[in-house]
C-alpha cells in the first residue's frame, strides 16, 4: 500500500479525532489529507474499506461507548459531545451499531449475554462459510470471534458468528445469499476485560454467496489493529466474557 497516501488518510483520521463533537466536512478531510475532495474520497475507502462518513461516525459512537463506561456524563451530554444534535438519534444511532442501547451499555459495563445474528435459518440447508484463523506473528491472541457482516466494519448485529477459544478452524452456518465480509476480533489473554488493549484484527471478503454454493473458504490472519482501521462498535466484550465464564466452569473440579 502506497505509504503516502496510508499517511494521508493517518491525516484524516486525526482531524476527525479531534473534532468529534464539531461539524467535520468532506473538504475538511480532504484538505487535511492535502487531495481534492475527490481523490481523497475514493483513497480513503481504499485505506480503510469504508467512506469517511462512515468512519467518522464510527469513531464518534466508539468515543461514546468509552464515555459511557469512564464517566458520569448523561447520555445527553455524552451524544452532544460526540457531535449529536439530537439524543434520539444518537440512541437509535448506537443501539444498532452497537447492539445495546447507551444506558444499557452502561449498566452492563459493555457486557451483553449474547450476539444475536441477524435472520433465522432457512427451510432448506444454505451454504457455510469457513476457513482457519491464523493467530498474529507475536502469538498472544486468547480468544477469537468470528462475525459475516455486510461491509468492512465490525457492527451491528453479525449475519452469522462463532467463537473460538483460540486461533484455528471455524465454520458459520446456514450463510443467507449476499455478499459479505468475514471480520475476527480478537485480544490477548487475560485482557477480555478491559477497553485499553490494543485488539487484533482479521478480514477477508468482500465474498459472494449464491444458491448452489456448498461452501466458501475464507481463511483469516490476526494483526494488530492499525490506525487506520475502522473501531469496532459491536460489542463483543460481553461474547468473549461470557464464553471464559464457561470455559472456567468447565475446568473447575466435579463436586465429590
Amino acid at each position: 500500500m502506497d505509504e503516502t497516501v496510508v499517511r494521508a488518510v493517518e491525516r484524516a483520521i486525526t482531524t476527525m479525532r479531534d473534532s468529534l463533537s464539531d461539524k467535520v466536512t468532506i473538504d475538511d478531510l480532504a484538505r487535511s489529507a492535502m487531495f481534492s475532495k475527490f481523490h481523497f474520497s475514493r483513497v480513503f475507502r481504499k485505506v480503510t474499506g469504508v467512506s469517511p462518513g462512515r468512519f467518522l461516525s464510527a469513531m464518534r459512537l466508539e468515543e461514546a461507548k468509552r464515555l459511557l463506561l469512564t464517566t458520569r456524563l448523561t447520555v445527553a451530554d455524552i451524544s452532544h459531545q460526540v457531535g449529536y444534535n439530537s439524543v434520539g438519534t444518537f440512541s437509535s444511532r448506537f443501539r444498532s451499531s452497537v447492539g445495546v442501547s447507551p444506558i444499557t451499555y452502561r449498566h452492563t459495563r459493555g457486557a451483553t449475554t449474547e450476539i444475536p445474528a441477524v435472520g433465522r435459518a432457512g427451510a432448506s440447508p444454505r451454504p457455510m462459510v469457513r476457513g482457519n484463523v491464523t493467530g498474529p506473528d507475536d502469538g498472544n491472541s486468547g480468544m477469537v470471534f468470528i462475525g459475516l457482516f455486510p461491509s468492512a466494519m465490525l457492527q451491528g448485529s453479525p449475519v452469522r458468528c462463532t467463537v473460538l477459544d483460540r486461533p484455528g478452524p471455524y465454520t458459520l452456518h446456514d450463510v443467507p445469499a449476499g455478499t459479505w465480509h468475514v471480520l475476527a476480533h480478537s485480544v490477548p489473554p487475560g485482557t477480555e476485560e478491559t477497553l485499553s488493549t490494543r485488539p487484533y484484527l482479521g478480514t477477508h471478503g468482500p465474498i459472494t454467496i449464491h444458491t448452489g454454493i456448498t461452501a466458501r473458504l475464507a481463511d483469516l490472519r490476526l494483526r494488530p489493529m492499525r490506525a487506520f482501521d475502522p473501531p469496532v462498535l459491536t460489542a463483543l466484550l460481553d461474547v468473549r466474557s461470557a464464553a471464559l465464564a464457561r470455559l472456567r466452569t468447565a475446568q473447575m473440579p466435579e463436586a465429590v
